[in-house]
């Protein structure tokens, strides 16, 4: 495998992915969920050139149920032979660095194995810290292919506040996690064909976590995520990473246990959940990203209900004119 860096994909792509959309320009948001009855394929709401991998609600129950015996490294080499196109999205936090690590070590495992790429959403507002790390992940495991999305025609947070307004993760924190992480994410699984992907995911980060399983699928894209330290701790993980001379970001030493944007990350005191640092003081856990239902469907579903009332009004008005002047004539 060639040695890279980072892999900018072109920003350039069809209006129709743009988040800049006109009423008449929205697409039914049924378009936009889907689910499984039987079963769920990798192909299904992403790209037909995927290979498939489809898996019923029983055969993810069993899967999980034997995944959950083995230990996490087991688990990585258990994906990377059953999932093709298999990919890591990171944002470069102690459990992806961990699951890095131990995918390098399996590929020296197995060097003629296929290699995992990682997956990186640059939103444009990570910390110095974040981006310095990335440097060192690159010196550390020079073979790793990392593949960086960024927000749609926008390469600085300059461009970004050009184009889209400054602080919209405070005047529309919706649209901005779209803008800034679903709409890439959804990018980076077209235009690499993702079929399964690995997370970061614990269930002991809390909030809506504390339930999930090793492997799922997710409902609106049909890809399958594997979370393969599911089951760890946070000091588990620090450990590992310690043991493993793995590098990590240096906001870990200040306080900081899960490292986000900068506007909406801050430390966590002794006895906090590890995400409490993360939208601080909001009813919020998630970015849009992990979440059921996307939060750009929510809001184009928002979108929908106010043209629809705009259009209602419109045509009670025209009633309303044409009353009056046959009233007047």
């Amino acid at each position: 495998m060639e040695p890279s860096s980072y892999i900018e994909p072109s920003s350039s792509s069809s209006s129709s992915s743009s988040p800049r959309f006109t009423s008449k320009d929205l697409p039914p948001v049924t378009d936009l969920e889907s689910g499984y009855v039987s079963g769920t394929s990798s192909t299904d709401g992403s790209s037909s050139q995927l290979p498939q991998v489809t898996l019923t609600q029983p055969h993810v129950k069993h899967l999980n149920q034997q995944l959950e015996k083995m230990s996490a490294m087991d688990r990585l080499r258990f994906v990377k032979i059953c999932f093709p196109n298999l990919y890591q999205s990171t944002a470069f936090g102690l459990t992806g660095l961990a699951s890095t690590d131990m995918l390098s070590k399996i590929e020296k495992e197995s060097p003629n194995s296929s290699p995992v790429d990682l997956i990186f959403l640059d939103t444009l507002y990570h910390f110095q810290e974040t981006y310095d790390l990335v440097e060192r992940v690159k010196e550390k495991y020079p073979h790793v292919r990392i593949h960086t999305y960024k927000p749609q025609d926008a390469n600085t947070t300059a461009e970004f506040e050009e184009r889209y307004g400054e602080k919209l993760y405070e005047t529309a924190a919706e649209l901005y996690d779209w803008i800034a992480k679903v709409e890439p994410q959804q990018r980076a699984y077209s235009e690499l064909n993702v079929a399964a992907v690995l997370t970061g995911r614990r269930r002991s980060q809390g909030g809506e976590r504390d339930k999930i399983g090793v492997l799922e699928v997710d409902e609106e894209t049909g890809i399958v995520k594997i979370n393969p330290l599911v089951d760890w701790s946070f000091a588990q993980v620090k450990e590992y990473i310690a043991e493993n001379n793995v590098p990590y970001n240096e906001l870990l030493d200040r306080g900081y246990k899960s490292v986000g944007d900068w506007h909406s990350t801050s430390p966590v005191s002794a006895g906090e959940d590890e995400r409490a640092g993360r939208w601080k003081g909001q009813a919020k856990t998630e970015c849009g990203i992990h979440n059921k239902k996307s939060r750009y469907a929510q809001y184009l579903q928002e979108m929908q209900r106010k043209a629809e009332e705009e259009q209602l009004t419109a045509a009670l008005e025209k009633v309303e004119r044409e009353q009056k002047a046959e009233v007047s004539v």
